[in-house]
């Protein structure tokens, strides 16, 4: 089955059978403590443009949690993105992931739709419940009710993307169809990734969202959850949906370097990456975001190697 058409971004970086490349942001080397340095971080952007990467991802981190160890980019993901959107022209642009809970949805749904518009439709809203437990209290929110505050946000920047909505929401208020949300996306909504579960069940998560992001895992696992998530789709959807994970890659000058594992990644040569990427396609993942935390190498000549010798095999 075909993917469904929503916007240039999608449409871009998730084909069937495909296997599209993106990067984490930011693209640099933080592997010693939780805060990057942000330098040359619009080079690098650019530069992944220019080598062929498809999205540039940025993360939602509302604040800095030490037992966490990681504040991504810093800069808010909304602001940040439209600061892109000006500096870029055809890489898509992805949120992994907008913790709902933590934000009003009316104010997701608005950001969204205005990156959306600024960058001639290139955005990939993916969102989640949130897992980081010290960051509920500090909002005054119950970190138990994450999990229905998480379906009634995405249901409302999904309504909100109708013409004067109409929805009754709990914990949000309601929208009664004498006000409207604007501006409207370019395509025909914003597409929506759920991350992992969300506090969902996978059956909610096939029939609501617009693709999955998972988390790696041995290939033999990884294949039976796709399976499972795409055989949910074909029974209720006229098209299928894409499956996405992230990647820490340490790559060696040695194209021949044998995979060594690393958190959630491997220090591995480009020859066997290119092999592992293949065999990721073959089991249906349809985008893989790097990160590049750990690589210890100069990072843009890692992206023109990544350039060259793998992202070259995928075009």
């Amino acid at each position: 089955m075909k993917f469904e058409e929503i916007n240039k971004g999608y449409n871009s970086v998730f084909k069937p059978h495909k296997l599209s490349l993106g990067l984490v942001i930011p693209i640099e080397n933080y592997a010693h403590g939780a805060t990057p340095t942000m330098q040359q971080h619009l080079e690098r952007v650019k530069l992944a443009e220019a080598v062929g990467f498809k999205a540039a991802w940025v993360r939602d981190v509302p604040f800095n949690v030490p037992s966490f160890g990681d504040v991504g980019q810093m800069y808010d993901p909304f602001v940040y993105l439209g600061y892109l959107a000006a500096q870029t022209t055809n890489i898509a642009l992805g949120t992994a992931s907008i913790a709902l809970p933590l934000h009003h949805p009316v104010h997701v749904a608005k950001s969204a739709a205005t990156i959306d518009q600024l960058s001639n439709g290139r955005l990939i809203l993916g969102v989640a419940s949130g897992d980081r437990m010290e960051e509920y209290p500090a909002m005054n929110i119950k970190y138990e009710e994450r999990g229905e505050r998480f379906r009634e946000a995405f249901n409302l920047i999904r309504n909100a993307q109708k013409d004067f909505p109409k929805l009754e929401t709990r914990h949000y208020g309601n929208l009664n169809a004498s006000l409207d949300i604007l501006p409207k996306p370019l395509g025909k909504k914003i597409p929506l990734l759920v991350t992992g579960h969300s506090q969902q069940s996978l059956e909610w998560n096939a029939e609501n969202s617009d693709g999955w992001m998972s988390y790696p895992k041995d290939a033999y696992s990884q294949r039976q959850t796709i399976k499972d998530w795409r055989d949910l789709i074909s029974g209720g959807s006229k098209a299928s949906k894409p499956f996405m994970q992230p990647l820490y890659v340490d790559l060696q000058s040695d194209s021949g370097f044998k995979p060594e594992p690393i958190h959630l990644g491997f220090k591995i040569g480009s020859k066997y990456l290119v092999d592992y990427l293949f065999q990721l396609q073959e089991i249906g993942v349809n985008h893989l975001a790097f990160n590049l935390r750990f690589n210890k190498t100069d990072i843009s000549h890692t992206l023109d190697k990544l350039g060259d010798e793998v992202l070259s095999k995928f075009h």
